[in-house]
């Protein structure tokens, strides 16, 4: 097993293993009830880490995450309601209208 990262939440650890797991790379959480013990120890140290399986699956299951935090940012027009919707979003903020296909 190898450390990945060190999640800020527990919700955030419990669902980058679950996408990293899901894309071949077994990885689980360590560290998933330790915010209880913070100030017992310092707080950097009872953050919620997320572990591969694998030795080998370490450098592929980071380069993954480094691609999804780097998640392409889009502008276009929403025809159903003439918005512009920013950011990487498939839906409009302002009606719901799913982002056409050409945009």
């Amino acid at each position: 097993m190898k450390r990945l990262l060190q999640a800020p939440n527990l919700l955030l650890a419990t669902l980058w293993a679950d996408q990293i797991s899901g894309a071949g790379f077994p990885a689980r959480v360590q560290r998933a009830y330790t915010s209880g013990i913070a100030g017992e120890l310092p707080p950097d140290q009872c953050l919620p880490e997320v572990w591969v399986d694998d030795d080998h699956h370490h450098a592929p299951a980071l380069a993954l995450m480094a691609a999804w935090q780097a998640a392409p940012e889009q502008r276009w027009h929403c025809e159903a309601c003439d918005e512009i919707v920013e950011g990487p979003f498939e839906q409009c903020w302002n009606c719901g209208a799913w982002r056409p296909a050409s945009a």
